[in-house]
């Protein structure tokens, strides 16, 4: 029986940080140019005024406290309020490619892995700077990796879904090693004009390397015990931009062309379905939440992660036991279990078992069991 393990991962972190203060000072000197532009409407009682946005909202609301983008000037400037990144030629390597190739070097370094010895190159994640030629295959050529790749989205658990299909290649024979790489740039696709979701999204990038444990010669590695996927469709965090809307003649600039949610609904539905995903998943493979060192959850919302993590373990977990990494790099969609893995697993002994589980819009989720060898 092929066993596989995770034996790399890297991080790749934009050089730009926002802390709430800073967003919340763009955002509230375009709510008050707004409300002098609109002031004879508002006074007539014809429109409402727009509320201003305030830290202690932002981390009462979220958890969150900063975040990490590839552009800030062009978000804290009131009169655009959106990343400014240049245009680049067919030519030059893509945003997303250069991101990719600085989290894939450093988990390559780590697995102890060549970058030729790579068949399998999986980009996952939430939104792809273009519809073709793949991402990934432009991976591949930068890295110099063999075999062939693809792209997927599955929005927030794009990562998830993408080591549950990286590691069936090689349990099936098809492949000895994969790469999964998730370069998130959450920012392109955030309405900062929103009140309600202005501070939720950063940017970054992970990468996992992932073998046949046969082969394996990394010093940390950790055996896949097993992957659980679901999905299940629902309109509650959507964004509408697509390459139909040219010719259906909507507005490119529409505010449902950027995500778009119901919160509380999101909270209400989400969280009874992650927390059976992972009971379940652990049933079937004869554990218990009290099996769990470590959860590694997706970094959407810290009140969301608590309550999970409650549901699953029986108990509040400890700060140790379920990471919280969204209050300095807030949501990165599916990079965001896998930073949370990346920086919270060195601790952890043989035989300790952890789950590294994202979810997000479909709805979808997924579980990853793994132990420690």
């Amino acid at each position: 029986m092929t066993h596989v393990v995770i034996t790399g991962t890297g991080l790749y972190t934009p050089e730009h940080a926002i802390d709430n203060a800073a967003l919340v000072a763009a955002f509230n000197a375009w709510v008050d140019s707004e409300n002098e532009h609109h002031a004879g409407a508002i006074a007539r009682g014809e429109s409402e005024p727009l509320a201003h946005s305030s830290s202690e909202f932002i981390e009462k609301a979220s958890g969150i406290k900063s975040r990490y983008v590839l552009d800030a000037s062009g978000i804290l400037d009131p009169q655009r309020m959106r990343p400014k990144l240049p245009q680049r030629g067919n030519d030059e390597t893509s945003t997303q490619c250069e991101m990719a190739t600085a989290a894939a070097q450093q988990a390559l370094t780590t697995a102890k892995v060549d970058a030729a010895d790579i068949e399998l190159v999986i980009v996952a994640c939430s939104n792809l700077e273009r519809a073709y030629p793949a991402v990934a295959v432009e991976v591949q050529q930068a890295l110099g990796t063999s075999g062939y790749g693809f792209d997927m989205n599955v929005a927030c658990s794009s990562a998830t879904f993408a080591l549950e299909t990286a590691a069936n290649a090689i349990a099936s024979g098809s492949v000895k090693r994969a790469l999964v790489v998730n370069p998130e740039i959450c920012s392109a696709h955030l309405n900062f004009r929103d009140r309600d979701s202005h501070f939720i999204f950063g940017d970054a990038c992970t990468a996992v390397v992932l073998e046949n444990s046969a082969i394996a010669v990394a010093d940390e590695q950790f055996e896949i015990l097993g992957t659980r996927l679901v999905t299940q469709f629902s309109n509650a965090i959507r964004n509408n931009a697509g390459f139909l809307n040219r010719v259906t003649d909507s507005d490119p600039l529409a505010l449902d062309k950027l995500f778009v949610q119901e919160g509380r609904r999101v909270f209400r539905e989400v969280c009874p379905m992650v927390a059976k995903l992972i009971t379940d998943h652990l049933a079937s493979l004869e554990l218990t939440g009290g099996d769990l060192k470590r959860m590694w959850l997706h970094q959407a919302n810290r009140h969301m992660n608590d309550l999970i993590a409650r549901k699953v373990l029986g108990y509040d977990p400890s700060e140790t036991q379920a990471p919280i990494i969204l209050d300095r790099y807030a949501n990165t969609s599916s990079a965001g279990s896998i930073i949370a893995f990346h920086l919270h697993r060195e601790e952890l002994v043989e035989g300790d078992i952890g789950v590294i589980c994202s979810f997000g819009a479909g709805y979808s989720a997924g579980s990853v069991v793994i132990r420690r060898l």
